[in-house]
């Protein structure tokens, strides 16, 4: 884990960015012997205690042990690291999210299905992003003009921020694959701190928009400047990556 964590280096994945100054102090945390929950505890503000992951009764859903104790069990490896840094960067958003998951559970219980609301939110909280861009670029998004968003309107992305905050999507990105996909909140993200972004992506969470699962999927590694392959357009070639909406394809022969 450690090994894994000093390897993070922002400079080389742009999607580290944005965090790449809380990454630098976990990491030189551990450099100085302390252990991932100490690392993680150290840093201030704290949203949640992190604590072990055995800490979770057997009987207990993770999301209401979190909401009822202000803990949050964490386990060693990079994908609960980068879920710890959320709770760090982005507070509002990750209460929002625990609160929705709560309330589910309060109305339905914890069942052998989550439900539409809390499916979304899981996988927003997973796997999710959000994007500041100019119109063109939305638009391109939303009809899956994978040639005109990457290719046609590649200067364009010189005015745009992608702030990745899916936890597992940033653990797979620390060995990327062409096939890596956010889930993009299907709102135009305003400039501004990450602090803003999470006052405001924090009011955009609720239970009845989350249900219409709003969200446009954006192949991350196609994004100028996030790998060099796509510098060759025939990067974006590949129909098992950048594939059709669904109403083109079924009008392909």
């Amino acid at each position: 884990m450690r090994a894994a964590i000093a390897q993070l280096d922002a400079r080389q994945q742009p999607w580290l960015g944005p965090w790449r100054a809380l990454v630098q102090q976990v990491k030189a945390a551990l450099e100085g012997d302390l252990t991932l929950l100490q690392a993680l505890n150290g840093q201030v503000p704290t949203a949640v205690r992190f604590v072990p992951a055995g800490d979770l009764p057997v009987d207990m859903a993770y999301e209401q042990y979190v909401f009822d104790t202000g803990r949050c069990p964490t386990r060693e490896g990079l994908h609960d690291f980068f879920n710890a840094l959320m709770w760090l960067e982005l507070p509002l958003v990750k209460r929002q999210l625990n609160r929705l998951h709560v309330g589910q559970i309060a109305a339905q219980g914890v069942g052998g299905r989550r439900g539409p609301v809390r499916d979304a939110a899981t996988l927003f909280d997973e796997n999710g992003a959000v994007l500041t861009a100019p119109p063109a670029l939305w638009d391109a998004l939303a009809a899956r003009d994978w040639r005109r968003l990457f290719v046609d309107l590649r200067s364009e992305w010189t005015k745009a921020k992608v702030l990745v905050v899916g936890h597992a999507l940033l653990e797979k990105l620390a060995t990327p694959r062409k096939n890596l996909t956010a889930h993009v909140w299907s709102h135009p993200c305003p400039d501004g701190t990450t602090a803003e972004v999470d006052r405001w992506l924090a009011g955009q969470l609720t239970a009845d928009r989350l249900a219409a699962k709003p969200f446009l999927p954006l192949p991350v590694l196609g994004i100028p400047g996030w790998c060099p392959g796509n510098e060759d357009f025939s990067f974006y070639d590949d129909p098992l990556v950048f594939r059709a909406a669904r109403s083109q394809a079924a009008r392909s022969p």
